[in-house]
């Protein structure tokens, strides 16, 4: 799908279908998602520049992902999609500045996109340049990438209190090994993040340096409020991300904790259980010469030496502090 969206928020589709189509000066971005064969062609034949295929996109090479060719600047960002599912995702989205228009290509729906979109009516008049237009997406891009990030401290201050709720409080059965997928969710999605957020700070950085966007100070002054927004987000997103593998070695800490206490009971209880054993051993074994088998208290008295042996360790081990 090819959109072309005007300042004041208006679009049009256009569509490869239709003969005789022409840009008019007013429209400032062409967003193509998902675009076809066709639709490429299309974009092409009207502003003399090559579009990017899904191939072109997934090259990780610098060199390919951020380019000037026939008086256009190609840039390539990764993009985090899905963040509010259990399956976050990386898209790649090309930019491209092509005269005084913007061009997107993308095969997926971040977020950002469609809050930029809603409200590209209501940016003021000087969005009207498309070089401005790309600085205010990446603006948008960066404020959804810190709401992202403010979702996941939400998670881990509530995984945090799960996890170190009273020692007092019985936890479920498993209880502990399902945090570690729900820690694992957040480490996965603050991991693409912190790609997302790396990709758009060498994007900022090429575009600064574009000799077009030098001459518009405005979009020098706003670029560079995004980079340090972009840096302020690396270092909180770092900052998470110490989090999370603190949770994780505490989580797996506390596991080992309580397996080792189930270990230590049922070797108690063993060895609680030895001296009763020993009685009964001693008194099942079948010799004519044991006087204790002929008295008539013999077997009170067996109960009652195995009962003794088995309460002195439990009272010990409970002096000792090791129950």
């Amino acid at each position: 799908m090819i959109n072309a969206y005007r300042a004041n928020g208006l679009h049009t589709v256009l569509s490869p279908d239709v003969p005789g189509q022409s840009l008019t000066s007013d429209i400032v971005w062409i967003d193509l998602v998902a675009p076809s064969h066709e639709e490429d062609r299309l974009v092409e034949d009207l502003l003399g520049i090559e579009v990017p295929t899904r191939d072109d996109l997934k090259d990780i090479e610098p060199s390919s992902r951020l380019y000037v060719e026939k008086d256009a600047v190609f840039m390539t960002a990764s993009l985090v999609f899905k963040a509010d599912t259990n399956n976050p995702q990386i898209t790649d989205v090309a930019f491209i500045l092509t005269g005084d228009r913007l061009v997107t290509v993308r095969y997926a729906e971040p977020k950002s996109f469609n809050l930029f979109i809603a409200a590209l009516g209501r940016a003021p008049d000087e969005t009207c340049d498309g070089r401005m237009l790309l600085a205010h997406l990446i603006e948008t891009i960066a404020d959804r990438t810190a709401e992202i990030l403010e979702t996941v401290v939400a998670r881990v201050d509530q995984l945090s209190n799960d996890i170190f709720r009273g020692r007092d409080e019985r936890r479920p059965p498993k209880f502990l090994e399902h945090k570690l997928a729900e820690i694992a969710e957040c480490h996965r999605l603050v991991g693409k993040v912190r790609d997302s957020l790396s990709s758009l700070s060498r994007v900022l950085s090429f575009l600064l340096n574009v000799p077009a966007v030098q001459e518009d100070t405005k979009v020098v002054s706003l670029c560079a409020t995004v980079v340090k927004d972009v840096a302020t987000l690396s270092e909180h997103a770092a900052f998470i991300a110490g989090n999370i593998a603190f949770l994780l070695d505490a989580s797996l800490g506390l596991i080992n904790v309580e397996q080792n206490a189930i270990i230590k009971i049922f070797s108690i209880a063993s060895v609680v259980f030895l001296p009763p054993t020993l009685v009964a051993s001693v008194y099942g074994m079948n010799f004519r010469a044991m006087p204790e088998l002929d008295w008539t208290f013999g077997y009170p008295m067996a109960l009652v030496g195995m009962l003794i042996s088995a309460i002195v360790p439990f009272y010990f081990f409970r002096w000792k502090g090791w129950l």
